[in-house]
């Protein structure tokens, strides 16, 4: 699905400078910028924030993919996509943009690697039981539309446990079988003219019109056993249809009679059941997200400007009427910032031809761009 919002992420070192410029300046002052209030964490040393800042890139990248896969699945089986981005019973984007860091469930006394483990690993069971739940709907959904094909499909592939009765089969014998043909109507002379010697030992004149639809006619053929496979093998030469798949069995026929309802009763739980589950974990898994989004931030910016911990962080919000401005964005940000990284990055052209050593995707400051879909 496409992005409804997108938001750079920003942290600049502490400046009351530079919030009024994101408010008045960026972009001429046309797009919002938002507080990302996020606490002091349990830092450590900084060899752990370092070993810590590549397992968040990791977890943030596999988060935001999981819920971009639950939005995919909700939209494939709901019929309206209001209700998909809500968290904590509001909308995606208004948790976001008061984004709130939940002490009682992620405790501040915890280092940050507890944080990350605990946030990392309960969102990732929630997106494994949504991917094994939509496996299992899909499986009923499959089962579903082989039921539904043979009830409503033609006579080649149709479920016949409502068409045949006892009396179109030879039952009971030792040598005698029936056999059910469906013969295409193009071709139904030539079956009439060619049954009786398409092998040895059928039964003459036993070919018996049980019903027809629109494109075949289903006859029954009774002839010796022993010659069974040979009729068939016959049959599909000629391109007829003989229904092998149909044995007449009063306990197999009563559960094909109930095989229909049974299928799309599974098929309409697995989904309910599927549909609650993802929108629960849809829910959980951006905040995780977005818990996670906020140690990284944090992480980086403590790697980036030192210690100690002074620095804002700000959602700058991109709706999808401005979403071709973000590069422009980043152009104003690092013209702005730029001197964050040093003359490297604010004045280019004083490295002469050194300039193209200089990471182009280098940043001067801690930003990251998210996508909600």
């Amino acid at each position: 699905m496409d992005p409804v919002c997108k938001y750079l992420v920003l942290s600049l070192p502490q400046s009351t400078d530079s919030k009024e410029w994101l408010e008045r300046s960026l972009l001429d002052g046309k797009c919002q910028a938002i507080d990302f209030k996020v606490p002091d964490f349990q830092i450590g040393t900084l060899d752990s924030l370092v070993q810590e800042s590549e397992e968040l890139a990791k977890f943030d990248t596999q988060l935001g993919t999981s819920v971009a896969k639950i939005v995919d699945i909700l939209a494939g089986v709901l019929e309206s996509q209001a209700s998909i981005r809500t968290v904590n019973s509001k909308s995606v984007l208004s948790y976001i943009e008061a984004f709130s860091w939940n002490t009682s469930k992620y405790r501040l006394d915890k280092s940050i690697k507890e944080l990350v483990q605990l946030i990392s690993s309960e969102a990732l069971t929630l997106d494994n039981d949504v991917r094994t739940s939509y496996q299992t709907y899909q499986n009923a959904k499959s089962n579903f539309l082989a039921a539904d094909r043979k009830k409503n499909g033609d006579l080649s592939i149709k479920s016949l446990h409502d068409i045949v009765k006892p009396e179109d089969f030879v039952i009971g014998s030792e040598n005698l079988t029936t056999i059910l043909v469906a013969v295409p109507k193009n071709l139904d002379d030539d079956f009439k003219k060619s049954y009786e010697t398409l092998t040895q030992f059928v039964i003459p004149r036993s070919a018996k019109l049980i019903t027809f639809d629109s494109e075949y006619k289903l006859y029954s053929v009774s002839l010796f056993k022993k010659y069974e496979q040979e009729f068939i093998n016959g049959a599909r030469e000629k391109k007829w249809q003989p229904r092998t798949d149909f044995t007449y069995d009063e306990e197999v026929l009563n559960n094909m009679r109930k095989e229909f309802d049974l299928t799309r009763a599974n098929e309409q739980k697995s989904k309910n059941d599927l549909i609650r589950l993802a929108k629960t974990a849809y829910s959980d898994i951006i905040s995780a997200w977005f818990h996670i989004k906020a140690i990284r931030c944090y992480v980086e910016s403590v790697l980036r400007y030192g210690l100690p911990p002074q620095f804002d962080l700000s959602f700058i919000k991109f709706t999808p009427n401005n979403f071709g401005s973000i590069d422009k964005a980043k152009k104003e940000l690092v013209a702005k910032f730029g001197y964050l990284g040093g003359d490297a990055i604010s004045n280019k052209s004083s490295l002469h031809e050194y300039a193209s050593l200089v990471d182009p995707d280098y940043e001067p400051f801690v930003v990251y761009q998210v996508e909600i879909v």
